[in-house]
């Protein structure tokens, strides 16, 4: 395949502007796009340009319509099929990958039937738009909680898991169909949003191979072609699938401190058409999420951290930046642990005592 002039990003938010970032040290010119600016003019895309994505779902405009419809555009049937948790779980239940017990809330749907099928707890998912624990409605037995009226065949509804972790496996497809993957991820979510990951952890390598194997069955199914995250439920020994995002994943930063390739640069040698050899792990690292906090700049005086800043406005819930914490001297983490809970407000006490509690 000739490398492409121009990828196209549909979107240009934290996730174009780090793959942007990656593809200068390859020489590729990545445009991210804002689909939605009211100046927008007719892109001029060449022939052997390509177009990605940083996102499952986009509005409609002149310039989302542009980019999606160009025949260069990577993975177009797959994002509205992963958009749509009914589609997203129907895959799954169709390729005997496990997952919560679920079924669509549909116009005739009673809490008290989906009650007696699930248990005393069940959540509904809307069936799009949902991300950091937003578009989610609990259903309680002993509170006798009811389903919305307009969430009637725009939901799913699962049965609660009592896990025992979070981890997410991220793993790239060729061209060609070869599978290569990071190790997996340990995850922890606050209210929805992830606020810490931690790879590798050596505890986890017994569930790697099983793991791939799931990924590879979907990537393989939908022909699918550069960087899919797949966040799973541990169960003792069994993973159940939660979600899956057909793009490059906020639980895959760690490897842009931690790996010769990191997540962003391997989406983009997939999808060009460049080598893809499997990722080199060098340390272990932690990945915090930075949510709705201002720029501090104590935090460049982390002798083993890297801050990634979005330059975004900073809004309650919103990501603004991760840092990457070096794990490979433990004194020093341990250091820079206690430094940022003296720097970072309250909800982040309990994330960095996990981190501190999961790291070996």
């Amino acid at each position: 395949m000739k490398q492409p002039h121009t990828i196209w990003v549909l979107g240009n938010g934290q996730l174009g502007a780090m793959m942007a970032h990656a593809g200068e040290r390859l020489a590729l010119h990545v445009k991210p796009i804002d689909i939605m600016s009211p100046q927008a003019e007719p892109l001029v895309l060449g022939a052997d340009d390509i177009v990605t994505a940083e996102r499952e779902q986009w509005p409609e405009s002149s310039l989302s319509l542009q980019l999606s419809q160009h025949p260069h555009f990577i993975n177009a049937p797959v994002f509205a099929r992963l958009a749509d948790r009914y589609s997203q779980k129907s895959l799954l239940d169709e390729l005997a990958i496990a997952t919560a017990p679920w079924e669509l809330v549909s116009q005739q749907t009673q809490a008290q039937a989906l009650h007696q099928r699930y248990g005393d707890r069940v959540l509904l998912k809307r069936r799009t738009g949902g991300y950091d624990g937003k578009g989610q409605h609990w259903l309680k037995q002993s509170e006798h909680t009811q389903i919305p009226d307009d969430w009637r065949n725009e939901a799913i509804a699962e049965q609660a898991i009592n896990f025992d972790e979070e981890i997410s496996l991220v793993g790239a497809r060729t061209q060609d169909g070869r599978c290569v993957f990071y190790p997996l991820t340990l995850n922890l979510h606050q209210n929805g949003i992830l606020m810490a990951s931690l790879a590798p952890l050596a505890r986890l390598e017994s569930l790697q191979t099983k793991a791939e194997t799931m990924l590879s069955s979907i990537m393989h199914e939908l022909n699918y072609v550069g960087v899919m995250a797949m966040e799973c439920f541990r169960v003792d020994d069994t993973l159940l699938v939660n979600e899956l995002a057909p793009r490059v994943h906020n639980s895959g930063h760690w490897t842009q401190s931690a790996c010769h390739i990191s997540q962003f640069e391997m989406h983009l040698r997939a999808i060009a058409g460049l080598p893809l050899p499997e990722p080199k792990v060098n340390f272990q690292t932690v990945m915090i999420n930075l949510i709705g906090v201002e720029k501090d700049n104590n935090w460049l005086s982390l002798s083993n951290g890297e801050l990634f800043w979005y330059d975004k406005a900073v809004r309650p819930g919103r990501k603004v930046g991760h840092l990457n914490l070096s794990a490979k001297n433990q004194a020093e983490l341990s250091q820079s642990l206690t430094l940022l809970s003296q720097w970072l407000p309250e909800q982040y006490q309990a994330p960095l005592e996990w981190v501190k509690a999961n790291h070996n």
